[in-house]
């Protein structure tokens, strides 16, 4: 079965401590302005499983990792058996996720597939639809429940485009977080200006605010 867009073969900054490669997933259930991705959302998945698998094979020794990534991994119909497949093989697993489905996740690590996970923390809930096309901010809390019962390891991460929110919602969103007995880092990816989008968005005309940022949030560019 056809699976990705696209892989990275090596990358030292998506995985944290250890090599890995990309697995780029075609597609998504989310449409958000600011993302650097829309040819894989809006694309077509033409490498198949067993591409990247033997991929995988002929690195074993050399990478640690595999990044699932996208567009947005938990789509992909097939999911569960990849992943026990790419776990045979030795590999750690980080899945990079919108969080709008928290029963994959929940099937993930019911098999302890899952070595890291991010999620993305999009917007406040009455900005979801602006920003993203819809999505639910009830089911970014339910992966995120998930997460905190679980032993898995995991982030929270979102990005940060000032003319779609402000400092304040910011750092209202960390606030969020902590009162729901977070205390990891929130990481806060600053837009990069230059990068075609999926909603065509103009640079950013505004100025940040970096230490009203940094006494709330991690800062990640």
């Amino acid at each position: 079965m056809k699976a990705l867009y696209d892989l990275t073969p090596f990358t030292l900054l998506d995985f944290p401590d250890i090599p890995a490669t990309i697995f780029w997933f075609a597609g998504c259930n989310l449409r958000c302005s600011y993302c650097y991705n829309p040819d894989i959302v809006l694309g077509v998945a033409h490498i198949d499983e067993a591409t990247a698998l033997s991929f995988l094979y002929k690195r074993i020794g050399l990478l640690e990792g595999v990044v699932l990534s996208g567009g947005e991994a938990t789509l992909y119909p097939n999911l569960l058996p990849f992943c026990r497949s790419i776990k045979a093989l030795g590999y750690k697993i980080k899945l990079d996720t919108n969080a709008m489905r928290p029963d994959v996740i929940q099937t993930l690590l019911n098999e302890s597939l899952l070595d890291y996970v991010a999620l993305d923390y999009k917007a406040p809930a009455s900005e979801m639809s602006r920003i993203c096309g819809g999505g639910s901010e009830y089911r970014f809390w339910e992966s995120f429940y998930l997460l905190q019962k679980h032993t898995v390891d995991f982030e929270v991460r979102t990005t940060f485009h000032p003319d779609l929110l402000d400092e304040a919602q910011i750092i209202s969103m960390a606030d969020t977080l902590v009162q729901k007995g977070y205390t990891r880092p929130f990481y806060v990816q600053l837009f990069r200006d230059g990068t075609r989008t999926l909603g065509n968005l103009p640079s950013s005309r505004h100025a940040i605010d970096y230490l009203l940022l940094e006494r709330y949030v991690t800062l990640r560019t």
